[in-house]
């Protein structure tokens, strides 16, 4: 058995064995070698992870992808997220890369790499930032557990910020080309501004109420887990459109036997059924493509109802909590300014410059004001410094009659004064 300092070296049967001691543990490992370097090699890997207050040792280098996806998915199942299917598609192409790798093999450089060979084959950055996000949280659970030690992670900068809205005319054209069953909640979501997929397809009727005129999301139902009211009953436009739907589903139930219970619906091939996604945004494309404004996407909707809101001169605390953003900072980003707003904030100015120039020139020509008959004689203004050099000067001298002067006040030399 040879002693290190610290730690030691010593053999069992063949193999080399490192024994070392850390915060009044001590810890036995072995090298996995019939070399004595080797050992020596592992005990100084060791003292240089205590020098820097991490110490990986044998337990830490155990814990494999397999374990990190493990816990992963046991935290989204104790905390009831709702995104365990998009934490699903993040973990495909990591498994693919990193299946067979222990969590201490996972180092800052070869991320780097993961992130190159995602982006060269047309990846988009958003995408792979948040798969990187996924595993970075696996890294902090079994950190937490003491499991792992979470490495250094790679800073993907995102420029994906959409600045996309509706004016009324290309929303009324995106419509006019949707079928009829998707059209009423096209007009839905364009008047509050609620999402789509998570808050406008799965609104039901138990949350409309015509007596009050109020739609209700549920707490723990939305994004942020807060609940919202929205009053239609003061807006004539949705108001009717919810009244309308209203009367059909119920003629609907009574002609074939089926239950309704969504606010919107389409019939697929002879069965009532709540409108799925993808069904929508496969006709949406359509639509979009049929109105000239390809681009345009259902989200759009919220960020024309905030800045609709903002025109109508709405208080933004109000608006928040109509359109269910928790943040200002969030809320900003959705305010976005037209073309058209920015034209008529400059006719404001213009109008504003021109009224000027009006009270500026209420009885002649703008020369009766120009600088060159705006001058002071120069007598005048002799006659000025010397009234003003005499005055200051039996004005100190009044003040302080303990002082004299020497010489008159006036001169352009400035004299001492004597007690």
């Amino acid at each position: 058995m040879k002693r290190r300092g610290l730690g030691m070296v010593f053999q069992r049967g063949s193999i080399w064995w490192i024994q070392y001691h850390w915060r009044g543990k001590r810890y036995r490992e072995s090298s996995e070698s019939i070399l004595r370097s080797d050992a020596i090699k592992l005990l100084k890997k060791r003292f240089a992870e205590m020098g820097k207050g991490q110490l990986r040792g044998p337990d830490l280098e155990k814990t494999t992808f397999a374990d990190l996806e493990r816990m992963i998915l046991d935290d989204y199942a104790v905390n009831q997220r709702r995104s365990v299917p998009r934490l699903k598609t993040s973990l495909k192409p990591l498994k693919a890369a990193f299946g067979h790798a222990r969590a201490c093999d996972l180092s800052l450089d070869r991320l780097n790499r993961y992130v190159s060979d995602r982006l060269s084959v047309g990846i988009a950055p958003a995408t792979v930032k948040l798969e990187l996000t996924h595993l970075h949280k696996m890294f902090k659970l079994a950190e937490r557990a003491g499991k792992a030690i979470c490495p250094p992670f790679p800073q993907i900068a995102v420029q994906n910020v959409r600045t996309g809205f509706f004016e009324r005319a290309d929303f009324e054209a995106v419509r006019s080309h949707l079928p009829e069953a998707f059209r009423g909640l096209a007009t839905f979501a364009y008047l509050t501004g609620w999402r789509v997929p998570s808050e406008v397809l799965t609104l039901y009727w138990k949350q409309v109420d015509f007596t009050a005129g109020t739609v209700r999301l549920e707490p723990g139902t939305t994004k942020n887990d807060e609940g919202r009211v929205f009053p239609f009953g003061v807006l004539p436009e949705l108001a009717n459109l919810l009244r309308t739907q209203w009367e059909k589903s119920v003629t609907l139930e009574l002609e074939t036997e089926q239950t309704v219970p969504t606010v919107f619906y389409w019939n697929d091939r002879g069965t009532i059924k709540p409108i799925h996604p993808k069904a929508l945004y496969h006709r949406w494309k359509e639509a979009c493509r049929l109105a000239g404004v390809p681009q345009r996407i259902p989200h759009d909707f919220r960020r024309t109802a905030v800045r609709n809101l903002e025109r109508a001169g709405v208080p933004r605390s109000v608006a928040m909590k109509l359109t269910g953003h928790k943040t200002e900072a969030v809320y900003r980003r959705y305010a976005i300014v037209s073309e058209a707003d920015l034209s008529e904030g400059l006719m404001k100015l213009a109008k504003l410059e021109e009224t000027l120039r009006e009270k500026l020139q209420p009885c002649g020509t703008p020369t009766e004001f120009s600088h060159s008959l705006a001058t002071i004689p120069q007598t005048n203004m002799q006659n000025t410094r010397e009234n003003m050099a005499e005055g200051a000067r039996f004005e100190l001298a009044d003040e302080l009659p303990h002082l004299r002067f020497s010489r008159p006040a006036r001169s352009a030399t400035p004299s001492p004064l004597r007690v």
